[in-house]
């Protein structure tokens, strides 16, 4: 009887969720939730539309009211909800207000000057500052826009910083080598501005000339097809920005191009305007369909089919960056946003075939060209990053203009457990899985859990590591999983929930405890639960009644808390759909794993 009343709470759940996740699919077959992050994306809006001279009326007041509207009441910003204030966030915060005409009071002034003011922010933010013309240029480490000359076999060549590092460097060397500024009348100097002090670049050489030159080109060769670069936005400002300063006008096709197509990140609400920093409809399509077939959603459904087809068409079949150091690697795979045909992942090329496998819309062919390449993308250690291999030279952290988070793209857990679940459900390529399994198994923490690159964190690493090895056929009596569960279960909170804290990326006393219980991190523990042939314990259960009963009545879940990972406590993500998809594949799991 407890087992039909179990089915019975996860039927209903299942049922509402499901019926919620469908009435959100768009007409195209495409799921897409906001990707949140931080305000320095919508003040950066602001400081590059001022240096184009595009700013409106418009358009200042409505930044002016979201900045205002995620400001703190102690007169802050911070990355990530509910996180500790953050000095450049706010330096740029503050200083778009001023900008815009609004003063953000005393509060966000003392704020600043307490911690030392635009001297002490990051790059970043003294190259914004330095193109309204409130800090000098010459006073920050180059980027020497020589290093587009070395060969890519060079251990500093541009090839060795991870694709969204080098893609921005590569434009801001070009930006800081010209050092553009439009001036701005607003009096920052209490916060340490410099204003009207930049020099004039130094009278380039022949070799600065082609750097330049090439740089450029290389720049343009890489613009999407909605005119971004990569579909991230420090990149594609910086290219806006750099070929710019190079003396092209707004009717350059390129230019033209990248404006236009940011209008598509711009999100609208009401009197506030912010943009989103990537966007992420093949991940948010891939997961959503994956947990509609998890809850038993028929394959002939229609909508499913759509989402099916939708993915088909997204898969890369050309070669970008990755194949710079890895050519005879023929392509395939997907990318995370809607145009990224530089830079499939590994992330999504793994699950994409999960969530394909036997819909019978003529899948086969793509699944399998996207699990060769993935192979083929496999670091020699046995691990898999996110876009690149073997891209772990962390000697480039002591670089001084790396000071902005994550530049290397090494082996992760999660990214390296999902390859290995897609390998072993598919049943392919099992020597590859055979050494990303004994890496996966070396990389357990001594806590028994597992780092989360792309999600916060040891609940994600552990939610995504324990399906792998189930896949890979681990037997869930081996001794990393019961570690596994075993620290899980020293985590789980009394209502049967869990939640992590950012900050367990920097103090190991939060790993897998926070103050809060989310939604989505409930599900990556159930997940692990599951997988680890736990589902019918008492954690697993009341992991899965804390699902049931957080769950909203119109099948959703609530969760304002920040889940996702950009880098490590530099750039955090609040992906909008992950508090209902992630769920959904944990109960869809749970209830079919309980049903024998």
């Amino acid at each position: 009887m407890a087992a039909i009343a179990e089915l019975t709470r996860l039927d209903a759940a299942i049922e509402r969720g499901t019926r919620r996740l469908l009435e959100l699919q768009r007409p195209d077959g495409v799921w897409v939730g906001e990707l949140e992050s931080n305000v320095t994306m919508t003040a950066q809006h602001l400081f590059w539309n001022h240096y184009l001279d595009l700013r409106t009326p418009e358009l200042d007041r409505r930044i002016a009211n979201e900045l205002l509207a995620r400001m703190r009441d102690d007169g802050t910003w911070s990355i990530w909800f509910e996180g500790p204030p953050d000095l450049s966030t706010s330096i740029e915060a503050y200083v778009a207000c001023r900008l815009a005409g609004v003063d953000p009071g005393p509060k966000a002034l003392a704020y600043i000057q307490r911690e030392g003011g635009i001297p002490k922010s990051r790059m970043f933010t003294k190259c914004f500052m330095a193109l309204i013309g409130q800090w000098p240029w010459q006073r920050m480490a180059p980027i020497p826009p020589e290093l587009i000359l070395l060969p890519s076999s060079s251990p500093a060549s541009i090839y060795s910083f991870s694709c969204w590092a080098r893609q921005t460097f590569v434009a801001l060397s070009v930006a800081k080598s010209l050092r553009p500024v439009r001036p701005s009348d607003v009096d920052l100097r209490a916060i340490g501005a410099i204003p009207n002090r930049t020099r004039p670049p130094v009278r380039p050489t022949p070799l600065r000339r082609r750097a330049v030159a090439i740089a450029e080109r290389w720049i343009r060769d890489r613009q999407e097809a909605d005119g971004s670069w990569g579909g991230i936005q420090p990149p594609w400002v910086w290219s806006i920005i750099a070929l710019t300063a190079l003396g092209n006008g707004l009717d350059d096709p390129t230019i033209a191009k990248a404006v236009e197509g940011w209008q598509g990140f711009m999100v609208s609400d009401g009197e506030r305007l912010r943009p989103e920093a990537c966007q992420s409809p093949v991940w948010d399509t891939a997961l959503a369909l994956l947990a509609l077939r998890a809850c038993g959603v028929s394959d002939g459904n229609p909508q499913l089919v759509r989402a099916g087809e939708y993915l088909l068409s997204q898969e890369v079949l050309a070669k970008g960056d990755w194949s710079i150091r890895n050519p005879r690697l023929a392509p395939g795979g997907w990318a995370f946003e809607y145009e990224n045909d530089n830079y499939p992942d590994i992330d999504d090329t793994a699950v994409i075939p999960l969530a394909l496998q036997g819909m019978g819309i003529g899948e086969e062919e793509a699944i399998r060209r996207g699990v060769e390449w993935l192979v083929g993308m496999q670091s020699r250690d046995g691990g898999w990053g996110a876009f690149d291999v073997d891209n772990s030279a962390m000697w480039l952290y002591k670089i001084p203009f790396c000071d902005f988070g994550k530049v290397t793209d090494e082996p992760s857990a999660d990214v390296t457990a999902h390859s290995l679940e897609m390998l072993g459900a598919l049943g392919v390529h099992e020597e590859a899985a055979e050494r990303g399994l004994e890496w996966l198994l070396a990389e357990q923490e001594e806590d028994g859990s597992w780092f989360g690159r792309w999600g916060v964190n040891h609940l994600y690493g552990t939610g995504a590591v324990l399906p792998g090895l189930e896949a890979c056929g681990v037997p869930h009596d081996h001794p990393s999983m019961r570690r596994a569960v075993a620290w899980l279960d020293s985590v789980q909170q009394e209502s049967g929930g869990f939640g992590e804290d950012i900050r367990s990326y920097s103090d190991p006393a939060w790993r897998g405890r926070a103050e809060f219980t989310t939604a989505s991190q409930t599900a990556w523990a159930l997940l692990g639960y599951v997988a680890a042939g736990n589902a019918e314990d008492s954690a697993g259960r009341r992991a899965a009644d804390y699902l049931c009963a957080a769950q909203r009545t119109d099948g959703d879940w609530h969760e304002q808390h920040f889940t996702g990972t950009g880098f490590p406590l530099d750039f955090m993500i609040r992906y909008h759909l992950y508090r209902i998809t992630f769920p959904l594949l944990a109960l869809g799991r749970m209830r079919e794993r309980l049903a024998g």
